[in-house]
């Protein structure tokens, strides 16, 4: 069994479990397209450890309703959380464009203020 993603205009409206066989049968079966649960960010990693393996990943990230399916880069990624984040390429998650602080605490982004905030110094 695979997992497979109803592609409709680009945009992925169903995420089924079925064989190859099933898919065939399809009379939209072109809409369907293979996506692995085990992949993240181009990376595959093992279903028992967690762990990145040496398996090729398949289309950057598993599929999701929503997702968007980009034929060109052969990769499906998610909605871009915010105007300012930009498409990483090689991982087809979203950056913002500052990074994530290191320091331990908990932030939020703040797209007006396009930076990251905590509960302390929200704008405002």
């Amino acid at each position: 069994m695979a997992h497979y993603a109803k592609v409709e205009s680009g945009t992925v409206t169903q995420v089924i479990v079925a064989e190859q066989d099933f898919i065939d049968t399809l009379v939209d079966k072109d809409k369907w397209v293979q996506t692995s649960y085990n992949t993240r960010g181009g990376k595959h990693y093992d279903a028992d450890t967690g762990l990145e393996d040496s398996v090729t990943p398949l289309r950057k990230n598993y599929a999701g309703i929503g997702y968007t399916y980009d034929q060109v880069k052969d990769a499906f990624y998610a909605p871009q959380p915010f105007p300012s984040w930009i498409l990483n390429n090689a991982t087809c998650y979203w950056d913002p464009p500052v990074a994530y602080p290191s320091d331990g605490k908990d932030y939020r982004w703040d797209e007006i203020g396009r930076n990251w905030v905590t509960e302390d110094n929200q704008p405002g």
